[in-house]
């Protein structure tokens, strides 16, 4: 039977429980104030944050589309195509408001995530330490991922070319396709798609901002009259500058810039016209063309061409069938004397049979 000691005795269980009801009820009756303080601080500092999260990226968000309307705008009016591009402030617009949207999150709901623990009595001082750290470490080990976003989102932030461009990047060359915040796309001549990354480019050269220059060399004979030449090549500048599309295309007058080469075969005279980005190739060609037909219906003679009408053939050059002498002609050449044979020395054995 068990002892009388080894009874629990009901009433100190019922006093312990008390006591320890009375304790948690203390303890809770002199902390509650505390705690929902620091609830509705923690609930304050979400709730300013998540606001004003909304409130920057609706900002950047209308004032991408208000970029989107006006490039739009613009376009629909002359030469509105030259001025802007619809696409290429598009993608630029989106691509920075990207940027803009994430660092403006990343630093709101950073910043109150370090207020939220810093309420909860937490150190940050090991928290940023470590922070700093793996920071150092990821960024050492993508550093060249860093360099291509950073490298892109300058090219983007300076517009130092868009969709649309013809850029020289070094590494390649062709029409801009698409413009990322690491990698440029770009279609070459012969249509293959280049990815270059933004890291990669140390120079470029962007073929379609502001003017281009087309420029024409004339090879002509030198016996025919200059002052014909160029009022000949005027007559072509201005029937070329009334006729559509290249009136729109020209943004100069086609001048004759004068004599570039005179030798006593030919001379060369250089024709240049100021053009749209991108269209001196046709225009040059166009020039070419039209420059080629005036000069035949002129009479004046282009060389390597066919001779003028009515114009006498040049003499041929007699000289051109004579031979260049030979060294072997001359006796006393040392190139006939190393051929002469060698005479026998006098007294030298003779072999016989």
């Amino acid at each position: 039977m068990p002892l009388a000691a080894d009874t629990p005795d009901p009433a100190a269980s019922v006093k312990e429980a008390h006591e320890s009801v009375t304790n948690a009820a203390s303890f809770i009756e002199e902390n509650w104030a505390g705690w929902l303080y620091l609830g509705l601080k923690i609930l304050l500092i979400l709730v300013i944050a998540a606001a004003l999260r909304s409130l920057v990226r609706k900002s950047l968000t209308k004032l991408i589309l208000r970029m989107n309307r006006g490039a739009e705008a613009v376009e629909g009016m002359a030469l509105g195509g030259l001025l802007v591009n619809a696409e290429r402030r598009r993608q630029r617009s989106e691509a920075i408001g990207s940027v803009l949207r994430s660092v403006a999150s990343f630093l709101i709901l950073g910043t109150a995530g370090l207020m939220v623990l810093g309420a909860l009595g937490i150190n940050l001082g090991p928290l940023l330490a470590s922070a700093g750290v793996a920071g150092v470490a990821i960024g050492f080990g993508a550093r060249n991922l860093v360099t291509d976003f950073l490298s892109g989102v300058f090219m983007i932030l300076e517009d130092q070319y868009g969709v649309g461009d013809k850029i020289d990047a070094g590494v390649a060359s062709g029409e801009v396709v698409e413009v990322g915040l690491r990698v440029t796309k770009l279609r070459g001549d012969s249509g293959e798609i280049w990815y270059v990354r933004n890291g990669e480019i140390k120079r470029i050269g962007n073929l379609s901002q502001g003017w281009a220059t087309a420029g024409v060399d004339v090879q002509v004979k030198p016996s025919e009259s200059l002052t014909h030449i160029r009022e000949v090549v005027k007559h072509v500048a201005e029937g070329l500058a009334k006729e559509s599309p290249w009136d729109e295309r020209l943004w100069g007058p086609v001048e004759v810039l004068g004599l570039d080469e005179v030798l006593l075969a030919s001379m060369t005279v250089r024709v240049s016209a100021k053009t749209m980005p991108g269209q001196q190739f046709a225009v040059e060609r166009e020039l070419r063309w039209r420059i080629k037909e005036a000069f035949d219906e002129a009479g004046i003679g282009i060389v390597g061409g066919l001779p003028a009408a009515g114009g006498e053939e040049e003499a041929a050059d007699p000289s051109a069938a004579v031979a260049a002498p030979s060294a072997l002609a001359n006796p006393a050449s040392p190139q006939s004397l190393a051929t002469a044979p060698i005479p026998p020395s006098v007294g030298a054995p003779r072999i016989t049979k």
